[in-house]
């Protein structure tokens, strides 16, 4: 798990100069990828559901996100973009187009519905934090 956290926070901070992230916040874009990856791999290795994991390291990447946008004064989409690079599911449409090559129509459809569910998992943690920040910004 700690070469895996370091992998991602390496990979953000590359993707973070690919997208020309101002360079006095790429490595803290990193470190919030990097915690979000590592809470990813614990709960996948805790629940075995890649859906919650994506989901609860999602919530963890936007809630940093907003605390550092707030604190550094930027705009939060610098650190968000970023940090959910690792939660992205990859992996699960590779398999999905590779099966739909192989013609395995069942497993083909498991990963798109997996990466379907995966997706849908990031898209509602990144509402539900920014929805919460903005009502406490309101009061």
């Amino acid at each position: 798990m700690i070469i895996q956290t370091i992998g991602a926070f390496l990979a953000v901070i590359s993707f973070s100069l690919i997208l020309e992230i101002p360079k006095k916040y790429v490595i803290l874009a990193g470190g919030i990828g990097a915690a979000g990856w590592l809470v990813y791999l614990l709960v996948a290795a805790a629940s075995g559901s890649v859906i919650a994991a994506a989901f609860l390291s999602t919530l963890l990447v936007a809630l940093a996100s907003h605390i550092s946008a707030r604190v550094f004064k930027a705009p939060v989409t610098v650190f968000l973009v970023a940090g959910i690079l690792p939660s992205v599911p990859g992996a699960s449409i590779y398999r999905s187009v590779s099966y739909v090559i192989s013609n395995n129509p069942e497993l083909s459809s498991y990963y798109l519905l997996q990466t379907l569910q995966i997706s849908g998992a990031i898209a509602m943690a990144i509402f539900i934090m920014d929805s919460l920040f903005r009502l406490v910004q309101k009061k």
